[in-house]
């Protein structure tokens, strides 16, 4: 009766959360089917079992954590199993021995077929399904994680056609995306490019199409003088150099403060009734070189600036090392972005599904700005605010705005609310 331990899901994570059980105990499973969806902290994933049998155990329900390593399903096996290999599909003996895993029936040409209780008649049967015409026999891979087949079928890839870089040539997770990689820069001859909607990038496109398809957005924006934010900042940080204050914080700390007076901005909707939560769990972009994620800082209503500022520091982090749990990415109810990183002034976001709002800052630059009668110049930055028509009206995302920009105009006078 053997179990299914959670396998290594790669980037580093180490836990997973149940999703759904696509199976009962007492139903029978066949090698490879999909028993399982979890979530890692950057996308859904299905786990397929290694063995064919009965399930007897699940050992997890559904909102459940699971580090890697842990008892997932037990299935008794309609055949004693093999270890965690890749079922039916010949590996050299080698790379059976440097997975630290035994050998089944022998095949020609000194390989193994190894796999989850794999008869000889079966073995048979696959080695004259891999002969073509004229009985030539097609190169045998070696692969040893079932997620590893799932993934190269899904992106349509022959496994026979990479070259594993594991040990002994087994294929691994890596060898896959890099062929998924390499086939979605090839183009055609009218330079056309097919890349596939899959992973954390289909999530991301599944969760924004939502926000647009549920939520009547509406936008609005101010240019505001930064001088005095520029200047703050500054001096705070040459006071404590040792605790670095950056803008996001300066400009997530005025968002909490407006919250406070405008709260329907920090809301959801469920159903028919507008939910406002009595905290702000402040979630903020962040763009990695896996792509944009919104890691979430709760209670930031009660952390000073400079605790505010290191949080965010160690969210960014983090989620750029993918070391983010999916719990670090789920409940914010209020959104800040920086989107003045990439050398832009102004943008309509999305809102983050189910918030009702998003703020957002472009660059500080140099601009021509009347002071005083005066023309001089100042740092201006324009600030952006998406909100739910549904839970406000413009009087009250104005308000909101304008406080924030007040506060960005004038920093010394909002310490007083810090």
């Amino acid at each position: 009766m053997p179990d299914f331990l959670l396998p290594d899901l790669g980037e580093g994570l180490d836990e997973a959360e149940i999703i759904d059980w696509r199976v009962q105990v007492g139903d029978r499973v066949t090698v490879d089917q999909v028993v399982a969806e979890v979530e890692t902290a950057k996308a859904a994933v299905e786990v397929p079992v290694p063995y064919a049998g009965v399930v007897a155990k699940l050992h997890a329900s559904p909102g459940a954590t699971v580090s890697v390593g842990q008892p997932l399903i037990t299935v008794t096996a309609d055949e004693p199993a093999a270890g965690f290999r890749e079922p039916g599909v010949a590996v050299p003996e080698q790379a059976a021995a440097a997975a630290g895993q035994g050998t089944g029936g022998q095949e020609a040409s000194g390989s193994v077929l190894v796999g989850y209780g794999t008869t000889a008649a079966t073995a048979r049967r696959r080695r004259g399904a891999r002969r073509g015409a004229g009985g030539a026999t097609h190169r045998q891979v070696a692969v040893i994680s079932p997620l590893v087949r799932k993934q190269a079928r899904d992106a349509g890839l022959d496994l026979a056609s990479l070259t594993g870089t594991g040990p002994a040539g087994v294929v691994s997770r890596q060898d896959v995306r890099q062929a998924i990689a390499e086939r979605g820069t090839r183009q055609s001859g009218d330079g056309e490019r097919r890349i596939p909607l899959r992973g954390a990038r289909r999530a991301a496109a599944e969760h924004v199409t939502r926000s647009r398809r549920e939520i009547p957005e509406a936008t609005v924006w101010v240019d505001v003088d930064a001088t005095g934010l520029v200047a703050a900042r500054r001096e705070l940080n040459t006071r404590d150099p040792a605790r670095p204050v950056s803008l996001l914080a300066l400009l997530a700390r005025f968002a909490v403060l407006g919250l406070r007076r405008y709260p329907e901005l920090n809301a959801r909707i469920e159903q028919d009734e507008i939910v406002v939560p009595g905290q702000v769990h402040l979630g903020f972009a962040a763009q990695t070189e896996h792509g944009l994620v919104v890691p979430v800082v709760p209670d930031a209503h009660l952390l000073s600036l400079r605790d505010l500022s290191a949080r965010l520091a160690e969210r960014t982090a983090a989620a750029r090392e993918r070391r983010l749990s999916p719990a670090e990415l789920r409940g914010g109810t209020f959104t800040v972005n920086n989107y003045g990183v990439f050398g832009v002034d102004g943008s309509a976001a999305i809102i983050n599904h189910p918030e009702v709002a998003i703020l957002g800052m472009g660059r500080v630059i140099d601009r021509p700005w009347v002071v005083d009668g005066q023309l001089a110049v100042r740092k201006v930055a324009e600030l952006t605010l998406a909100f739910d028509h549904r839970v406000c009206d413009g009087g009250t995302a104005g308000g909101f705005l304008r406080y924030v920009a007040d506060c960005v105009e004038s920093p010394t006078a909002a310490m007083g609310d810090m």
